[in-house]
């Protein structure tokens, strides 16, 4: 379906489908580059290394729920579609443990770790992007900075490299203090924690350009 502007109408919800499979996917590839995890992610992943009796797709939808709790008590009041949220952030921790049975199987050298990363990072401003489009609740970790923006009534890029490089504070605090060392951070998280929050917003605007979304929740 099209538009009178020529651009494509599509689905949210299989747009949000393939962001709960590519942002999983990306976030572990980032990871298996050994460039360090993904700031989104990194919090979880300290939790992981810190108390390794759940995994990190558990520890994953356990943040998300606490995101999705602060932002109802920044709203100061109770949002139904939070709760939709977090059920999308429970099948996106579950596609996390998946690809992590493949993923950790991919041959690692120089030139493939350079190439997982970039590969991470594209997967990522796309999906991300694709996400605050979709025109439903998403995964709680792209919720926040979206919904953070609303509230703040700042621009998405400076919000969400706050709330990346607060991610990265918290890891770093978290893994210094209880193994002696900072773990899980590498350039790659850096360099992410930084610019993209602009390589989501570019991507977007290309989106833009090209298609539309509608749900069932518009109706």
């Amino acid at each position: 379906m099209s538009t009178n502007d020529n651009k494509a109408v599509l689905r949210g919800e299989l747009a949000l489908v393939l962001v709960v499979v590519i942002n999983s996917l990306g976030v572990l590839l980032m990871l298996h580059s050994g460039s360090g995890i993904s700031a989104i992610s990194s919090v979880p992943y300290a939790f992981n290394l810190v108390l390794p009796k759940l995994s990190l797709g558990t520890w994953t939808y356990i943040f998300q729920g606490l995101l999705i709790c602060a932002l109802m008590l920044m709203r100061r009041k109770f949002v139904p579609a939070y709760l939709f949220s977090f059920v999308v952030g429970f099948a996106f921790g579950e596609m996390m443990d998946v690809h992590e049975l493949w993923i950790n199987q991919l041959p690692l050298n120089f030139p493939l770790r350079i190439f997982y990363f970039v590969l991470s990072y594209l997967i990522l401003c796309f999906g991300i992007a694709l996400s605050n489009r979709c025109q439903l609740p998403i995964i709680p970790t792209d919720l926040f900075p979206r919904e953070l923006m609303d509230i703040t009534k700042q621009p998405y890029s400076r919000v969400k490299i706050s709330y990346d490089v607060t991610c990265l504070a918290i890891t770093t605090c978290m893994t210094f203090f209880f193994l002696g060392h900072i773990s899980g951070l590498g350039i790659g998280t850096v360099l992410a924690a930084f610019t993209m929050g602009k390589g989501v917003a570019l991507v977007g605007e290309q989106i833009d350009k090209k298609a539309s979304f509608v749900s069932f929740l518009e109706h």
